[in-house]
């Protein structure tokens, strides 16, 4: 399967994921080659979240890119500890690799969506309040019908990643002090 078929039936999964379909996993790739065509995905869109700003809008204040791109490395690999260590103490190590297959085509694909929005201009509270309920209806449904964890497993999972995010910020924060951090 070349990366654009593997991307497109990632898109019909991250779909399957919003209306919370069971058979939303049969759309991924959750093999260890799946995992690493999620990964390019992932740094096209950590690429793509880093220097797009910059590409519209060259007088831009802000974040610099190779920040923005530390910011997301950091914040990435505190999520995979998180994860891995909240799925190995569920008894769910075998939960871990689905999970980031499916969680990195939604950082694609949500990325994708705000590159649509920043084009057209579109922005906003409710917006931001709608996308950030779109991303935990899918970080709950990945949890739910990706890896499978109960209801009480995925409140563990979603706690642990959100303090993973905060950790991230706060190190982040200390390492390079009177930056403004955008959330994404």
């Amino acid at each position: 399967m070349t990366f654009i078929e593997e991307a497109l039936q990632a898109a019909r999964g991250i779909t399957a994921i919003i209306v919370g379909r069971r058979d939303a996993y049969r759309y991924f790739d959750l093999s260890m080659r799946g995992f690493m065509g999620s990964m390019a995905a992932y740094f096209i869109a950590l690429m793509v979240n880093a220097y797009l700003p910059f590409l519209l809008d060259p007088g831009v204040v802000g974040i610099s890119a190779w920040k923005s791109v530390l910011l997301a490395l950091v914040l990435f690999g505190l999520q995979l500890g998180f994860a891995a260590l909240v799925l190995r103490q569920m008894g769910r190590p075998d939960g871990l690799i689905p999970y980031l297959v499916a969680d990195n085509w939604a950082t694609f694909y949500m990325t994708a969506v705000s590159v649509i929005l920043a084009l057209l201009q579109l922005s906003g509270d409710m917006l931001v309040l709608g996308l950030g309920v779109l991303i935990l209806v899918i970080e709950i449904n990945i949890a739910r019908r990706i890896v499978t964890l109960t209801g009480w497993q995925i409140a563990g999972f979603l706690a642990a990643q959100f303090a993973a995010v905060i950790i991230g910020l706060t190190i982040f924060g200390a390492l390079f002090p009177g930056l403004a951090v955008p959330m994404q």
